[in-house]
């Protein structure tokens, strides 16, 4: 290929776009080979911000532009879910000034530059099959499962994928409590007033992780919030025997959980 045909470098312009990212395995399969990149770098045509990492503006990169750059150009079959989704849509006890960590599920782990990616914060990936027996093989923000949901963001209005309040409170549990406390927990449970029966019930149908839905009950009954009593418990399978999920604590009777003592008050 030759660097200054002006077909290659309005095709790069269409095929990325301006502040997303693409890496090496990426620019490969469009034909870009090792040392054309290298002579687009050395004209500032591209920019690394990392090794094996691509983008068209030498600019602060953000963790948005990473996720939207796995989602939109690489297509990577990852969502934004977890504490960070419910955060992003006003579900948190508090929304911290800055964002300590951004939470991404999927069936299959990111490539392994996005965790020295200086987006100024870092990725914990987690594998979507611990808590969801199902993933979408391709998400599409224009037609999203009921369970996903996306925020517009930037100049441009792209759209973050992210999971549903309903998805992403029961991503959170599972992080209960090695990662998530009881208590945050509570607390986030506390905001949750106008959760989709409908939508959750299916969910938690889908959800084989027995702890988190034990944990899903024993914190909605804790709350008493209307939508609860639309949601057919009959349904939901809540596994036989005790879990110890707190050392030192109480065991509610109704989920057969080890709790903290003072969130025990529920029957």
């Amino acid at each position: 290929m030759d660097t200054q045909n002006p077909h290659y470098l309005n095709r790069l312009q269409r095929l990325l776009p301006e502040g997303l990212l693409v890496d090496a395995d990426w620019m490969s399969r469009q034909g870009y080979s090792t040392s054309l990149r290298s002579k687009y770098v050395r004209a500032g045509w591209l920019y690394q911000p990392i090794k094996r990492v691509f983008r068209r503006t030498d600019v602060r990169l953000n963790w948005q532009q990473a996720v939207l750059s796995l989602q939109m150009t690489l297509n990577k079959n990852l969502v934004v879910g977890g504490r960070t989704a419910l955060e992003l849509q006003g579900y948190a006890h508090y929304v911290p000034r800055r964002m300590k960590a951004v939470h991404v599920y999927g069936p299959e782990k990111p490539p392994s530059w996005l965790r020295n990616l200086p987006a100024g914060v870092p990725f914990i990936w987690h594998n979507s099959a611990r808590v969801f027996t199902r993933f979408p093989k391709q998400l599409n923000a224009d037609a999203l499962p009921p369970e996903f949901t996306a925020l517009e963001w930037g100049q441009w209005d792209w759209k973050l994928i992210l999971s549903s309040p309903e998805r992403a409170v029961l991503e959170l549990l599972d992080e209960v409590p090695d990662r998530e406390s009881f208590h945050q927990a509570d607390k986030l449970f506390e905001s949750l007033t106008n959760i989709s029966p409908k939508k959750m019930e299916n969910l938690l149908l889908d959800c084989h992780n027995i702890k988190v839905k034990r944990l899903f009950f024993f914190f909605a009954d804790r709350h008493e919030h209307a939508w609860l009593r639309r949601i057919n418990r009959s349904k939901i399978d809540l596994g036989k025997g005790k879990r110890m999920l707190v050392r030192g604590g109480t065991l509610n009777k109704a989920y057969a959980i080890t709790v903290p003592k003072d969130l025990d008050d529920v029957a």
